[in-house]
């Protein structure tokens, strides 16, 4: 964003924004029951992205999404839309599948998956 406006191409980057490092709380409350250090304040992410001269767009509701990527696209300048999202339903999802079959992300083993 920071790049002079002659350089900016016309690019829309969303921010799945869950105010914490969700995918980490994720693996670390599957793991060890618990949370640890993973919560923060993000910045206000349309007010970044006006002060590089992008543009810069909240969704609030999930039917804006749709309307604010038509918006972003047309625009044809840099354009950074935050999307919130709740990590949770990974717990709730996680929960009602049972135990991840790849131990990359988990601790289970070959012999679970029998």
């Amino acid at each position: 964003m920071g790049n002079h406006p002659a350089y900016r191409p016309p690019i829309v980057v969303r921010v799945w924004n869950d105010r914490v490092y969700g995918l980490l709380k994720w693996h670390q409350l599957r793991r060890f029951g618990r949370e640890d250090r993973v919560g923060f304040g993000n910045p206000d992410l349309v007010a970044y992205a006006k002060s590089f001269g992008a543009q810069g767009y909240r969704v609030e509701h999930a039917g804006d999404l749709l309307p604010i990527l038509r918006q972003a696209w047309a625009a044809d300048t840099v354009c950074v839309i935050d999307c919130p999202v709740d990590y949770a339903e990974n717990m709730k999802l996680t929960e009602k599948l049972g135990k991840p079959i790849c131990s990359i992300y988990g601790t289970a083993r070959a012999s679970d998956r029998r």
